[in-house]
This record gives structure tokens, sequence and C-alpha cells, in this order.
């Protein structure tokens, strides 16, 4: 997926939980359409939120273990993790907007 950087279950611990910034995490796989359909949104909002908001996909094919730890069941699922405590989940598709107002909420 084009610009939002990446996490990895070995990666995980140092981009999401000890972050200082807020993070949200869009666990998505290359074969789902949907997850492919919000990847302009989530550029969009990685760039729109820099210096607020830290913005990484995960692979949930490439990368299964933190997926699992953390009862990601369907894709696309985000997660916001605020002082690597998880504090906001949305599952399925969104438009900007919504997916906008999800991350602000958890700001």
């Amino acid at each position: 997926m084009a610009n939002t950087p990446e996490t990895t279950d070995e990666t995980f611990a140092a981009d999401v939980i000890e972050s200082e910034l807020p993070v949200l995490v869009d666990f998505w796989a290359p074969w789902c359409g949907p997850c492919r359909a919000m990847e302009p949104a989530i550029d969009k909002l990685g760039e729109s939120m820099e210096g607020r908001l830290r913005v990484l996909k995960h692979n949930t094919q490439d990368h299964p273990s933190k997926p699992m730890e953390y009862g990601v069941m369907s894709i696309p699922c985000f997660l916001v993790f605020k002082n690597g405590e998880e504090v906001g989940r949305n599952l399925g598709m969104m438009d900007y907007g919504d997916l906008e107002s999800f991350a602000e909420s958890h700001l």
C-alpha cells in the first residue's frame, strides 16, 4: 500500500506501544478489496494529522501475531493506541470524514 508507513509484528512495540503520539493502526491485507479502497483515505489522514497522530498499516497476512493478540477478526479494522493502550476500534470501510472523526475523537 502506497504512502502510509508499515508496522510489523516485530516492530509493533516500538512503532505503536512506545510512541509518544497516539497511533492509528490500519489492519489490512493485499487481497482485501475494501482495505485497498481505503488506501487514499488512510494516506490523506496520515498527511493531515502529521505531528498529532501517527498512522500506520499492519499487513495481517504477512504479520498475523498482533492482529490475533488484539482480537482483529475482520478487516479493514482500525485501532487507536494512546500511551500504549488501545483506546478506540472501528471495523469496516469508512469515508474520509468518518475516518477523520474517528481519529479526532481519540486524540
